[in-house]
């Protein structure tokens, strides 16, 4: 599974951003999807994950972008989106996509995943 996120770049406090996770080569409908971000000299963080169709497409969310962050996916065309509002200097960090068959219950678990895509840098200024 090849998987290519974009969508990132430079915005003031308090702007938005919608990512996007496309793939090739093979549908992510079976998979659970996450976005994880990489703060300079922080480690990796789980960011939000949406399930697979067949387990209803839940969402999950890091409580530090509860109600800003939006994961959501179009099956059809194989991708899946993190829109990102009401953005912080704290949410600066390379935002990555992720997939895995994992149960649902450790999807925010940064190694349970088994494809990594290359990530976008979001830069938040105040």
């Amino acid at each position: 599974v090849q998987l290519q996120a974009s969508g990132g770049g430079l915005v003031q406090a308090g702007g938005s951003l919608r990512l996007s996770c496309a793939t090739s080569g093979r549908t992510l409908t079976n998979f659970h999807m996450g976005w994880f971000r990489q703060a300079p000299g922080k480690e990796r963080e789980f960011v939000a994950a949406i399930s697979r169709k067949s387990y209803g497409s839940s969402t999950r969310y890091a409580d530090s972008v509860k109600g800003r962050f939006t994961v959501s996916r179009d099956n059809a065309k194989n991708t899946v989106y993190l829109q990102m509002n009401s953005l912080k200097p704290e949410d600066t960090a390379v935002y990555t996509c992720a997939v895995t068959q994992i149960l649902w219950a450790y999807v925010d678990g940064t190694h349970n995943y088994n494809y990594w895509g290359q990530g976008t840098l979001v830069t938040v200024s105040s």
